[in-house]
Order: C-alpha cells, then sequence, then structure tokens
C-alpha cells in the first residue's frame, strides 16, 4: 500500500458505506479492544451522524457525530491498523467538526482512552473530571470549550 488518497464522506447509518464502517468498529473494538460487542453498537447508531474515510477502495477510517443539547459529542473514532500513523484520525476529526460548525455547532465533547490524550489534546481539547471505566478501558471525558473550568478529578 502506497500513501493512497484519503477521503472523507458523511454517510447515511445503515448504507453500504456506513455497515463497511460498523464493520471496521468491530474489528478495531470488539476483536482488537476487546470491548463486549454489546456495548459496541447502541441506540445513537441511529440518530448519528456518520464519517467514513475511504482508501484503496475501502473504508479504513470511521467516526460518528452525536448532536446533543449542551455539545456534540465526536466518537467511536476507528482506523484500520495498516493505516494508523497517516493522519486519518485528525482528518476525519476535522472534516466532522467543519460539517457541525457548518450546522452552528461549536462545542465538542469526547471521552478519550486515557493513552490517547495527547494526540486530542493537540487538536484543542482538554481532559476533565474523573477517570471512566468505559468498554474495559479507561478513558478521559475531553472538550474544547470552557477549558479554564476544565479540572481533572481523581
Amino acid at each position: 500500500m502506497g500513501m493512497s488518497t484519503i477521503t472523507i464522506l458523511s454517510v447515511p447509518a445503515f448504507s453500504t458505506l456506513c455497515n463497511a464502517a460498523f464493520a471496521l468498529r468491530r474489528e478495531v473494538f470488539v476483536w482488537e479492544q476487546k470491548v463486549p460487542q454489546e456495548e459496541e453498537h447502541d441506540a445513537y447508531d441511529l440518530s448519528a451522524t456518520h464519517f467514513v474515510a475511504l482508501a484503496d477502495g475501502e473504508v479504513v477510517g470511521t467516526l460518528r457525530l452525536i448532536t446533543l443539547d449542551e455539545h456534540v459529542k465526536i466518537g467511536r473514532v476507528a482506523v484500520r491498523m495498516a493505516y494508523r500513523g497517516r493522519g486519518i484520525a485528525r482528518s476525519m476529526i476535522d472534516t466532522a467538526m467543519d460539517h457541525a460548525r457548518k450546522a452552528g455547532r461549536d462545542r465538542f465533547y469526547l471521552t478519550a482512552q486515557s493513552d490517547k490524550l495527547g494526540f486530542y489534546e493537540s487538536l484543542g481539547f482538554v481532559a476533565f473530571g474523573p477517570e471512566i471505566i468505559d468498554g474495559g478501558m479507561p478513558h478521559r471525558a475531553m472538550r474544547d470549550y470552557d477549558k479554564h473550568s476544565a479540572v481533572l478529578v481523581d
């Protein structure tokens, strides 16, 4: 695989591309990271806006946006192992945040696996609150607004 062009699209839930994204999520979260399968899929998948990264004719990355009253939640960020380290997650997050901003939303929230905090900090997020165990792994809540009041609790 060379440095293929990456295309990022918003796709409807249960479209062919979104189903490929769901399969990629299973590959990364359930098989690789051992998240319980019943926790990986949830009701938010029906209402979320799903994004995919395409390369070499395949879905190689995905994330979803959930629009809540207080903020837009970025979640289920996954990149196929062979495509990691190429900036795909960063490109997907930038694209998704731009999409939400065009709809007038500019407050973003996520829960990051604790070993990925530095990556999200580089995107302008700050961690706050206590460590959370999600899918058997430690996470931290992060946001890109009200940063001055973001306090970690241990």
